[in-house]
């Protein structure tokens, strides 16, 4: 796939059959997962009203995915949205399917009336920070992370 002009791109709600696919994705984006693992967490991800699943589909075959999370904040007023991964299958990129992952995404926030959408992503990904530029996503600071023990200090 690479002319842009003939890819017809439909978006729908992920579903648990979708678990190969989304395991195989979540490979592709760095992140190892078993189909069974991505069972497990879809069976606790998809009947939650805080998250929202995305599969885009070409020619039938689901070529990206896209999943968001809706929480309230001590910063502000109204809840918030986080797009907590967006990974669009390696044979796919670059025809449009991130930008309408996306574009999905947001407007299923609109409609719930959710205003402010962020998404972090590694410093080392920088085509993933052009692509959210070029959508008028802007840089407003850094994640940090640390992997907590179960002792506890």
């Amino acid at each position: 796939m690479t002319d842009k002009a003939d890819v017809a791109i439909r978006i729908r709600a992920a579903e648990l059959s979708d678990a190969a696919v989304l395991a195989n994705l979540m490979d592709q984006l760095g992140y190892p997962t078993r189909v069974s693992e991505m069972e497990m967490r879809l069976k606790s991800i998809l009947p939650d009203a805080r998250y929202r699943t995305w599969v885009a589909l070409c020619d039938g075959k689901v070529r990206g995915m896209i999943g968001t999370f809706c929480l309230q904040s001590y910063e502000h007023n109204n809840p918030s949205a986080k797009i907590l991964a967006l990974v669009v299958d390696e044979t796919s990129r670059n025809i449009g399917v991130g930008k309408a992952l996306v574009a999905a995404a947001e407007i299923d926030l609109a409609e719930r009336n959710i205003r402010r959408l962020s998404v972090n992503t590694r410093l080392t990904r920088e085509n993933a920070h052009a692509f959210y530029h070029h959508l008028g996503y802007e840089k407003n600071g850094f994640r940090f992370v640390k992997m907590l023990t179960a002792e506890i200090d």
